[in-house]
């Protein structure tokens, strides 16, 4: 299979753990007999120290035409401590989604077997855990309305959902969970807020389309401490934008390292695979970052290509990897340390 697939590394560690993925993808295809066209550009900070603009229309050219986007992860401290800066790199994410349609982030939380002791959590609350957060990405309170008035005292962003836009995101839900276990929890605030309360009548309304699938209700302050007293309960999420920004952030150290969780952004023509992680400024160029959550968003990538053998091997290496401790100093624990660079060395050698 001929496979073109858009790189976007972004900023600080992103293009450091972007090439061990790539390794990993080159392997997979040669083992497998594909053939991998890769094509750079560029997004984030990187973007607009170039060029002047966070997602260039030549990149979103580049997104639009590939198969699949992998992604590394953007920010700069430059742009964080500049409150007053009108063009920023999150900016062009946000622009990425809406242009390329990404209208729901996938989020799968699960756990290693070798590095259950390492969360934060006990072992009998998180052993087990497999669920998915879907998250709606295009809609709600960070593309609503949002502006300043009294003399720039008073700050307001609003939060707006049209009906569709639930809809999808829900299908997207109904279905997965119809593969899994047929559970489905709808997370809003419907006590307080009239966009919640379409949520829950717009998913109430699509429940007799699956009749398979059993459907509950929870509001998100609820679902925020369950998710740490019992997150076996759950096996897929769906949420809006806001609320599954802040959920999917809490559930990534039930596994122990933000470092591990992979996800996709999925849209209509193209989805993005990424880590959940940040652009960690402080470990740029050190080689020390993790990129195992690059790895198993590739990972992602092929499975929705429909290339499951790819994606299982990609698994089961880094599985290996874990538990024989190839890992980086954020695993370690006072065993060896491996660079960034000699883990994805290892992952596609073991491949």
């Amino acid at each position: 299979m001929d496979l073109n697939i858009a790189l976007l590394a972004g900023d600080g560690i992103g293009p450091e753990v972007i090439d061990q993925a790539v390794k990993v993808c080159d392997a997979v295809a040669k083992k497998y007999d594909h053939n991998i066209k890769w094509t750079p550009a560029l997004t984030g900070a990187a973007a607009i120290e170039a060029v002047g603009e966070p997602y260039p229309d030549e990149t979103h050219e580049v997104c639009a035409n590939a198969d699949a986007v992998l992604f590394g992860a953007i920010g700069h401290p430059r742009f964080d401590n500049d409150p007053s800066a009108k063009v920023r790199p999150e900016q062009g994410l946000l622009k990425m989604r809406q242009k390329l349609g990404l209208f729901a982030n996938v989020r799968p939380t699960f756990t290693f077997p070798s590095l259950v002791d390492k969360s934060p959590l006990k072992r009998d609350r998180i052993e087990g855990t497999d669920l998915i957060i879907l998250r709606e990405l295009t809609g709600g309170v960070y593309f609503g309305e949002r502006g300043r008035k009294d003399d720039g005292n008073t700050a307001f962003d609003t939060m707006t959902y049209q009906r569709f836009e639930i809809q999808r995101l829900a299908k997207k839900g109904f279905e997965m969970a119809m593969k899994r276990s047929k559970k489905l929890c709808c997370v809003d605030k419907a006590n307080v807020l009239e966009a919640s309360r379409l949520w829950r009548e717009t998913v109430q309304a699509m429940e007799k389309d699956y009749p398979e699938v059993t459907v509950t209700y929870e509001f998100v302050d609820a679902v925020a401490m369950r998710l740490i007293q019992w997150p076996k309960g759950y096996d897929v999420i769906i949420t809006a934008n806001l609320f599954g920004d802040i959920l999917t952030d809490e559930a990534s150290v039930i596994s122990g390292s933000m470092g591990l969780m992979p996800s996709s952004s999925v849209g209509s023509t193209v989805s993005l695979y990424e880590p959940i992680h940040g652009s960690y400024p402080q470990a740029t160029g050190k080689d020390i970052a993790n990129p195992l959550a690059t790895i198993l968003s590739a990972a992602m990538m092929f499975e929705d290509m429909n290339l499951t053998q790819e994606a299982e091997n990609i698994r089961s290496v880094v599985n290996k990897a874990l538990a024989e401790g190839i890992v980086t100093e954020d695993l370690a624990e006072g065993g060896k340390a491996y660079k960034t660079s000699e883990v994805g060395d290892w992952l596609a050698k073991n491949i």
